[in-house]
């Protein structure tokens, strides 16, 4: 079974005691790839060390929307040079976050529109971050055109799935599907086109039911296809299979 994360910080501090034996897991379980996202500019030299220092690590390099603290206006324009220069997989994480009440919406929008227009720009993917904001997501994604990319740790609406699809969006899942408790969650797992779907860890976020409360991290893949291959009553190498050609898809990725 060779699975895709599509979605893990392997770059966060909380692996730097023993990365290469996460990555080592990792590949052990079968996860050939991982799409290793950004969330600050002052940590992108870092991400591209990290992922430069083993194969089927994929970095993506954006501005994320809780750390907006972090951000300066210049930084958009950084980005673009990183993106010229480095030619990523994707840009983000980027995105918006209404959870958090002090997040000042109006600077998210600046810094996430900026980065559709640099999606368009440079026909690149977007890596998305939309908590409690799936629809304000949506009519960005609508204003800036012709843009593809990743709703990552989806939690909307069926509506809200659809409209993404109907966009060529697709749709991330991880450790939440795997909780009981996430009914909603759990029926769009299993109803979902496949076409549309990505598996994620998120880690060193997000763990499973299996650990939850430890840290997340990429070894975890093989147990979020099970949970999704049993809600749709498929093989799980057939959820394995079918996610990974999309992601390879939509990230244009060799292996």
């Amino acid at each position: 079974m060779r699975l895709i994360d599509s979605h893990c910080h392997l770059d966060a501090d909380e692996f730097d005691a023993d990365r290469d034996a996460v990555t080592d897991r990792a590949q052990a379980a079968g996860v050939v790839a991982q799409i290793v996202p950004a969330t600050v500019a002052a940590g992108w030299p870092k991400l591209r060390e990290v992922c430069a220092a083993r194969p089927g690590l994929h970095p993506a390099y954006g501005l994320h929307p809780v750390f907006l603290d972090a951000h300066q206006p210049a930084d958009l324009d950084l980005l673009e040079e990183w993106i010229v220069r480095e030619r990523p997989c994707a840009i983000g994480e980027c995105g918006l976050d209404y959870f958090i009440e002090t997040l000042d919406r109006d600077a998210q929008a600046h810094y996430f529109d900026g980065q559709l227009a640099l999606a368009v720009k440079h026909d690149l993917p977007v890596i998305v971050h939309a908590r409690r904001a799936v629809d304000a997501v949506i009519q960005a994604i609508r204003r800036a055109g012709d843009v593809r990319g990743v709703v990552h740790s989806f939690a909307g609406s069926p509506e809200q799935a659809r409209q993404l699809w109907e966009r060529g969006f697709l749709l991330g899942l991880g450790g939440p599907v795997t909780y009981d408790r996430a009914q909603r969650l759990r029926h769009l797992a299993a109803t979902m086109p496949l076409e549309h779907l990505l598996l994620e860890t998120d880690a060193p976020d997000q763990p499973d039911a299996q650990i939850r409360g430890e840290r997340n991290e990429p070894a975890r893949l093989g147990h979020v296809a099970e949970v999704i291959a049993a809600l749709r009553g498929a093989p799980v190498e057939e959820i394995a299979a079918r996610t990974a050609d999309n992601a390879r898809r939509l990230f244009a990725l060799a292996n």
